[in-house]
Protein backbone atom coordinates (compact mmCIF):
# COMPACT_ATOMS: atom_id res chain seq x y z
CA UNK A 1 0.00 0.00 0.00
CA UNK A 2 1.22 3.18 -1.04
CA UNK A 3 0.72 6.89 0.49
CA UNK A 4 0.43 9.68 -1.48
CA UNK A 5 1.71 12.52 0.10
CA UNK A 6 -0.05 15.75 0.21
CA UNK A 7 1.01 19.01 0.43
CA UNK A 8 0.63 21.17 3.07
CA UNK A 9 -1.98 23.85 2.45
CA UNK A 10 -2.16 26.84 3.93
CA UNK A 11 -6.10 26.27 4.85
CA UNK A 12 -5.69 23.00 6.34
CA UNK A 13 -3.04 24.22 9.33
CA UNK A 14 -4.70 27.81 10.33
CA UNK A 15 -2.95 30.03 12.88
CA UNK A 16 -4.06 33.23 14.92
CA UNK A 17 -2.59 35.43 12.22
CA UNK A 18 -5.02 34.23 9.52
CA UNK A 19 -7.84 34.61 12.67
CA UNK A 20 -6.18 38.24 12.84
CA UNK A 21 -6.09 39.14 9.15
CA UNK A 22 -10.16 37.37 8.50
CA UNK A 23 -11.45 39.64 11.34
CA UNK A 24 -9.74 42.75 10.06
CA UNK A 25 -11.00 42.30 6.58
CA UNK A 26 -14.47 41.84 8.28
CA UNK A 27 -14.19 45.22 10.27
CA UNK A 28 -13.00 46.96 7.23
CA UNK A 29 -16.34 45.61 5.72
CA UNK A 30 -18.59 47.01 7.73
CA UNK A 31 -17.13 50.30 8.71
CA UNK A 32 -16.85 50.87 4.88
CA UNK A 33 -20.97 49.81 4.66
CA UNK A 34 -21.12 52.93 7.79
CA UNK A 35 -19.88 55.46 5.36
CA UNK A 36 -21.59 54.46 2.33
CA UNK A 37 -24.83 55.27 3.63
CA UNK A 38 -27.84 56.92 1.83
CA UNK A 39 -28.08 60.54 1.81
CA UNK A 40 -30.40 61.77 4.54
CA UNK A 41 -33.84 62.85 3.16
CA UNK A 42 -34.35 66.93 2.76
CA UNK A 43 -38.13 66.90 2.00
CA UNK A 44 -40.79 68.01 4.77
CA UNK A 45 -43.84 66.21 5.29
CA UNK A 46 -47.04 68.46 4.13
CA UNK A 47 -50.27 67.46 5.94
CA UNK A 48 -52.99 65.96 4.04
CA UNK A 49 -55.48 67.74 2.21
CA UNK A 50 -58.65 68.30 3.27
CA UNK A 51 -61.11 66.68 1.94
CA UNK A 52 -64.09 69.36 1.02
CA UNK A 53 -67.09 67.16 0.36
CA UNK A 54 -69.07 65.77 2.64
CA UNK A 55 -69.78 61.97 3.04
CA UNK A 56 -73.00 61.11 1.52
CA UNK A 57 -75.36 59.28 3.83
CA UNK A 58 -77.56 56.40 2.54
CA UNK A 59 -81.22 56.66 1.37
CA UNK A 60 -83.41 56.67 4.77
CA UNK A 61 -86.11 53.93 4.31
CA UNK A 62 -88.33 55.98 7.00
CA UNK A 63 -88.67 58.51 3.76
CA UNK A 64 -89.98 56.06 1.33
CA UNK A 65 -93.65 54.56 0.33
CA UNK A 66 -92.83 51.08 -0.40
CA UNK A 67 -94.94 49.21 -3.18
CA UNK A 68 -96.73 47.41 -0.98
CA UNK A 69 -100.68 47.07 -0.50
CA UNK A 70 -101.31 46.65 3.15
CA UNK A 71 -104.82 47.65 3.46
CA UNK A 72 -104.09 50.62 5.86
CA UNK A 73 -102.05 48.55 8.37
CA UNK A 74 -98.52 50.32 7.11
CA UNK A 75 -95.19 48.98 6.41
CA UNK A 76 -92.67 47.80 8.58
CA UNK A 77 -88.75 47.79 7.60
CA UNK A 78 -87.57 45.06 9.27
CA UNK A 79 -83.80 44.79 8.27
CA UNK A 80 -81.65 47.73 6.50
CA UNK A 81 -78.10 47.70 5.39
CA UNK A 82 -76.19 50.39 3.33
CA UNK A 83 -73.84 49.66 0.51
CA UNK A 84 -72.14 51.29 -2.83
CA UNK A 85 -73.50 48.47 -4.81
CA UNK A 86 -73.08 50.10 -8.57
CA UNK A 87 -69.46 51.55 -7.98
CA UNK A 88 -70.50 55.07 -8.10
CA UNK A 89 -68.90 56.15 -4.79
CA UNK A 90 -72.98 57.05 -3.30
CA UNK A 91 -74.61 54.35 -1.03
CA UNK A 92 -77.74 52.88 -1.90
CA UNK A 93 -79.63 51.16 1.46
CA UNK A 94 -81.24 47.84 1.01
CA UNK A 95 -84.41 47.63 2.81
CA UNK A 96 -86.43 44.30 4.28
CA UNK A 97 -89.78 45.67 4.10
CA UNK A 98 -93.42 43.66 5.22
CA UNK A 99 -96.71 45.33 5.83
CA UNK A 100 -97.18 45.98 9.49
CA UNK A 101 -99.91 43.21 10.38
CA UNK A 102 -99.15 42.96 14.28
CA UNK A 103 -99.09 39.37 14.16
CA UNK A 104 -98.02 36.41 11.96
CA UNK A 105 -95.70 36.45 9.48
CA UNK A 106 -96.26 38.64 6.54
CA UNK A 107 -94.65 38.26 3.41
CA UNK A 108 -91.32 40.34 2.99
CA UNK A 109 -89.84 42.69 -0.18
CA UNK A 110 -86.20 43.30 -0.60
CA UNK A 111 -86.12 47.10 -2.09
CA UNK A 112 -82.85 48.96 -2.98
CA UNK A 113 -83.10 52.74 -2.56
CA UNK A 114 -81.56 55.29 -4.03
CA UNK A 115 -81.37 59.48 -3.84
CA UNK A 116 -80.14 62.04 -5.81
CA UNK A 117 -78.64 65.53 -4.65
CA UNK A 118 -81.56 67.23 -3.06
CA UNK A 119 -83.91 64.54 -4.00
CA UNK A 120 -86.06 62.37 -1.93
CA UNK A 121 -85.03 58.62 -1.31
CA UNK A 122 -86.82 55.99 -3.56
CA UNK A 123 -87.16 52.52 -4.61
CA UNK A 124 -84.74 52.00 -7.76
CA UNK A 125 -85.17 47.89 -7.79
CA UNK A 126 -87.42 44.94 -6.22
CA UNK A 127 -85.26 42.39 -5.75
CA UNK A 128 -87.97 39.97 -3.79
CA UNK A 129 -91.47 40.88 -4.55
CA UNK A 130 -93.87 40.50 -1.32
CA UNK A 131 -96.41 38.60 -4.33
CA UNK A 132 -93.77 35.86 -3.71
CA UNK A 133 -94.76 35.18 -0.07
CA UNK A 134 -91.66 34.73 0.81
CA UNK A 135 -90.08 35.60 4.41
CA UNK A 136 -86.69 36.89 4.44
CA UNK A 137 -84.02 35.88 6.74
CA UNK A 138 -80.02 36.12 7.26
CA UNK A 139 -79.61 39.09 5.26
CA UNK A 140 -76.43 41.19 4.79
CA UNK A 141 -74.91 43.61 2.15
CA UNK A 142 -71.24 42.94 1.57
CA UNK A 143 -68.72 44.27 -0.77
CA UNK A 144 -71.33 44.69 -3.40
CA UNK A 145 -73.52 42.04 -3.14
CA UNK A 146 -76.64 41.49 -0.97
CA UNK A 147 -77.39 38.02 0.08
CA UNK A 148 -80.37 36.67 1.81
CA UNK A 149 -81.93 32.97 3.14
CA UNK A 150 -85.66 33.39 1.21
CA UNK A 151 -88.24 31.12 3.19
CA UNK A 152 -91.40 29.98 1.49
CA UNK A 153 -93.93 27.40 1.15
CA UNK A 154 -94.34 24.59 -1.30
CA UNK A 155 -98.31 25.03 -1.23
CA UNK A 156 -101.36 26.82 -0.11
CA UNK A 157 -101.94 23.99 2.34
CA UNK A 158 -98.89 24.76 4.60
CA UNK A 159 -99.52 26.63 7.97
CA UNK A 160 -97.93 30.59 7.48
CA UNK A 161 -96.36 29.61 10.73
CA UNK A 162 -94.05 27.43 8.89
CA UNK A 163 -92.38 27.60 5.83
CA UNK A 164 -91.50 24.22 4.34
CA UNK A 165 -88.80 25.55 1.55
CA UNK A 166 -85.29 27.27 2.09
CA UNK A 167 -83.51 29.26 -0.58
CA UNK A 168 -80.05 30.99 -0.54
CA UNK A 169 -79.93 33.99 -2.58
CA UNK A 170 -77.27 36.51 -4.09
CA UNK A 171 -77.99 39.39 -6.11
CA UNK A 172 -74.87 41.89 -7.86
CA UNK A 173 -75.31 45.28 -9.75
CA UNK A 174 -74.28 44.25 -13.33
CA UNK A 175 -74.57 46.88 -16.31
CA UNK A 176 -78.17 48.66 -15.65
CA UNK A 177 -79.48 45.66 -13.29
CA UNK A 178 -79.32 43.70 -10.38
CA UNK A 179 -78.70 39.81 -11.32
CA UNK A 180 -79.05 36.86 -8.88
CA UNK A 181 -76.04 35.54 -9.05
CA UNK A 182 -76.62 32.52 -6.68
CA UNK A 183 -79.56 30.17 -5.04
CA UNK A 184 -81.87 29.47 -8.30
CA UNK A 185 -83.50 26.41 -6.44
CA UNK A 186 -85.03 26.02 -3.25
CA UNK A 187 -84.91 23.14 -1.08
CA UNK A 188 -86.95 21.44 1.76
CA UNK A 189 -86.76 22.32 5.29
Amino acid sequence: MQTSALPDLAHTATKPVHWLATAAAMAAVVALAGLLQPRTATATATAPEKRTTTPVAAPDPAEVDFPLECGGAGTAVAKQAPGDLDGDGRPETVAVVHCDAGSGTPPSGIYVLTQGSGAAPRVVATLVDPADRKTVTDFAVREGRISATLLGYSSLEVPRCCPDQEEQASWRYQGKAFVRTTGDLARAV
